[in-house]
């Protein structure tokens, strides 16, 4: 029991060490991650006033937002759409095909990426050099790469749905458009949400994608800034205090999810016991 613990403890150890050398740091008055020289938020003002790498955040945050929603979407109507298969066959053929982008390497999907946007359809003329183009492209890429998390993240979701809830929605006047708004959805919400977020942080921290779609765009995402600076040997301090804003921002949003996932939980089950309650009243 007590070597569990300390196993556990050199995980945490392990996974958070780096990121809270990385946020203390950010506060460092030394452009220096050796020496701490005192508390100072020069880096953190020093990042207000870096046009470049406020230029990135905005694209990187437009680019997951956007891909985000859309892959949520479209991957929850999958995800339903592939519950009702009846064929035990063609299901699990349409969940390995599903699983493909999730245990390819990243290398190939970026490869074939590249060879759709800047192969194929620029010689028929659809893609050009162009920051609109461009930025569509990245978001066809992002919201391509981040729908099997959104699929596998619903399906649970669906499979522990109660059956029972719907029919009993239907039976008490409910049209099928209504009974998934107000009885489904809320079941699912959680599944949904945890997507939604996976998909935008996936998005967000995609740098091998974004690189291989469009190499020679003006286009520019933070991890595509961050690499460009790594190969110059620039990385300034004030990508510390950038980092440690995206880190409490991340925390923030899973803590405000797991708190809304919740509410949606203790809300369906809610609604189920009104639902029983009227079917009962109505027999």
């Amino acid at each position: 029991m007590r070597s569990s613990k300390i196993y556990i403890a050199l995980c945490f150890v392990l996974l958070y060490a780096p990121i809270v050398i990385l946020i203390f740091f950010s506060f460092n008055s030394l452009e220096s991650t050796g020496v701490f020289g005192g508390f100072s938020l020069k880096w953190y003002e020093a990042l207000l006033q870096n046009e470049l790498a406020k230029e990135a955040l905005i694209n990187s945050i437009i680019i997951a937002v956007s891909s985000c929603i859309v892959a949520t979407v479209i991957g929850t109507f999958a995800a339903l759409g592939i519950s009702k298969i009846k064929s035990k066959f063609f299901k699990s053929s349409v969940m390995t095909v599903t699983n493909i982008p999730m245990v390819n390497p990243e290398i190939v999907t970026a490869v074939s990426m590249a060879f759709l946007f800047m192969g194929t359809l620029a010689s028929l003329g659809f893609i050009k050099n162009d920051d609109t183009v461009d930025m569509i492209s990245l978001l066809i890429a992002h919201t391509t790469f981040g729908l099997p998390y959104v699929i596998l993240s619903v399906l649970p979701k669906i499979r522990q749905m109660d059956k029972s809830q719907t029919e009993a929605a239907l039976d008490l006047g409910c049209k099928p458009i209504q009974a998934f708004f107000k009885v489904e959805l809320p079941q699912l919400m959680p599944g949904i949400l945890t997507g939604l977020i996976m998909a935008f942080t996936m998005s967000f921290d995609d740098f091998v994608i974004s690189y291989f779609v469009r190499p020679k765009s003006t286009v520019m995402t933070l991890p595509l800034l961050i690499y460009s600076m790594t190969g110059k040997g620039t990385v300034t301090p004030d990508m510390y205090a950038l980092s440690t804003f995206m880190i409490v921002a991340i925390f923030t949003l899973l803590i405000l999810a797991n708190i809304a996932g919740s509410r949606q939980e203790i809300q369906a089950s809610r609604q189920a016991r009104k639902l029983r309650k009227q079917q009962e009243a109505k027999k």
